[in-house]
């Protein structure tokens, strides 16, 4: 899927076909956590709901939990997976500097678009977890950090 929108549908315009699969990931992340939460009553919190994406959602979707979870206790978490299996195969030029997916890189240098091309990838887990947390009720951002392949960390900053 990744491949066919920036290769076919937007291939010169990368940052439409990011837009494109983060929202293909967040309607499946909305429609998932509804399937997920059906039998389960409602959050209490941003903890206990994020604790479920966690664990349950992660577990469901992976076969595998979330190996960490950070926050900063003011609408900030860190989901860390340390083997993200989407990501296991793939591999970035360590001297790349374009880690981080919330990052504009320039496409001229091959290490860029190996780094931009394995960016690509994480929108649309980036559009499932934010997708999952819309129908949780709880608005936000996410964006991941690749740094330490095939590890990856999803950031997600609550809305006020």
């Amino acid at each position: 899927m990744v491949s066919s929108y920036c290769d076919r549908f937007y291939a010169n315009k990368p940052e439409l076909a990011a837009r494109r699969i983060e929202a293909i990931g967040f309607q499946v992340g909305h429609q998932l956590s509804e399937r997920y939460t059906m039998e389960r009553p409602r959050f209490s919190d941003h903890l206990e709901a994020i604790k479920f994406i966690c664990k349950d959602f992660w577990s469901e979707l992976f076969k595998k939990q979330i190996d960490n979870l950070k926050t900063n206790h003011r609408g900030t978490f860190v989901l860390q997976d340390n083997r993200f299996r989407w990501l296991a195969r793939m591999s970035v030029d360590p001297s790349s500097e374009a880690g981080d997916l919330s990052q504009e890189n320039s496409a001229g240098a091959p290490e860029n678009k190996a780094a931009q091309a394995t960016s690509m990838h994480l929108y649309f887990p980036c559009g499932i977890i934010r997708g999952a947390l819309s129908n949780l009720g709880i608005p936000c951002a996410v964006s991941a950090d690749i740094s330490n392949l095939p590890a990856c960390s999803f950031v997600v900053r609550i809305k006020a």
